[in-house]
């Protein structure tokens, strides 16, 4: 179809992201962050939708601008359609059919765990098919098989929690402000693995976090009784034993969908793909097996546009659009 350029616009949860994917090269990934929800513990919806508004045309035109590219030459617009909040998706579904419209181009709507498994794309080595990828996040947590670009099946999921919100939930135990994930990672680094957390018994490549969270709880709480300080005087410890117990899950289930579907090639896709210990331990697996693995840049792990637009070259190389009639969907299926 000649040459593709796709905007891509991303606003499932609390960051507004706009790229530009040109032939499927990711040219530019501006994203803005919202600071409003650090007071509350996690993501307020309504102050998310509000945020969005504000930072969209910004964003995108910076985006445009950075790429070096006029609206005009634009050949579609890829946008987030779900899964998601309501009122985060509304203003970028909203906003990529209006400027789709105003512009006469094709629209292409994108599955937002799709496109974090697609982040293993936008640059070079590229994983082969078929091979599996962990998709792990603040709201999902799947073992998924990728047979192509657009062929992917679900082999395993939480039955529950996700382990980015495990990670969130448990560091906001620990007195520690949102985003916790990346706090806990850091402080992490000083400790040693002092505390066995029980690994939940579920059967086949699910998973669950709620069981976890819990009794993690009534453990701060034993300790908390018998010293006030408890929190405060083993925090380091308390991160790093809690950060191995979540990768531990994380990857015993993902070594054992690997050894039983004979796949030697393994992806890591999310914003918990971040995690430095889940990468280090991935990486100690797939030596052990002699599989390979693959985990895209920090920037393409979070939730960003540049990942949306990948999926968007695709499925433009697909011809596979959407009409103006398309609404987002919170809950949308794979």
């Amino acid at each position: 179809m000649g040459n593709s350029v796709i905007l891509a616009i991303e606003s499932s949860c609390d960051d507004t992201s706009a790229a530009v994917v040109i032939n499927g090269k990711v040219i530019s990934n501006i994203t803005a962050s919202q600071k409003v929800h650090e007071n509350y513990g996690g993501v307020v919806p309504e102050l998310a939708s509000r945020q969005h508004q504000i930072h969209i045309v910004p964003v995108v035109d910076e985006a445009l601008k950075v790429a070096k590219v006029d609206k005009k030459d634009i050949t579609a617009i890829a946008f987030t359609r779900g899964p998601g909040l309501l009122g985060s998706l509304l203003v970028g579904v909203s906003f990529a059919k209006s400027m789709a419209m105003a512009l006469y181009i094709p629209l292409i709507e994108v599955h937002h765990m799709q496109a974090h498994v697609l982040a293993l794309f936008a640059e070079d080595p590229k994983p082969p098919f078929p091979f599996l990828c962990l998709t792990v996040s603040g709201g999902h947590t799947q073992i998924v098989k990728i047979e192509d670009h657009l062929t992917m099946t679900i082999l395993g999921q939480t039955i529950d929690d996700a382990a980015g919100e495990a990670f969130d939930k448990c560091g906001k135990m620990l007195g520690l402000p949102y985003p916790s994930g990346p706090i806990i990672d850091k402080l992490a680094k000083a400790g040693e693995v002092k505390y066995e957390f029980t690994e939940p018994k579920i059967a086949d490549l699910d998973f669950s976090f709620s069981g976890f969270k819990t009794s993690f709880l009534y453990f701060l709480k034993k300790k908390l009784s018998e010293n006030p300080d408890f929190i405060q005087e083993n925090i380091h410890d308390l991160c790093a034993s809690l950060q191995h117990r979540i990768v531990t899950i994380l990857l015993n289930k993902f070594e054992k969908a690997a050894v039983d579907l004979d796949i030697k090639h393994l992806g890591v896709a999310g914003g918990v793909s971040a995690n430095s210990e889940l990468r280090a331990k991935l990486k100690a697996l797939c030596e052990k097996h002699e599989w390979s693995y693959y985990i895209p840049k920090i920037s393409l792990c979070t939730d960003n546009a540049g990942m949306i637009g990948v999926v968007g070259y695709y499925k433009y190389l697909n011809k596979n659009f959407v009409g103006l009639d398309v609404k987002p969907d919170p809950r949308m299926a794979w």
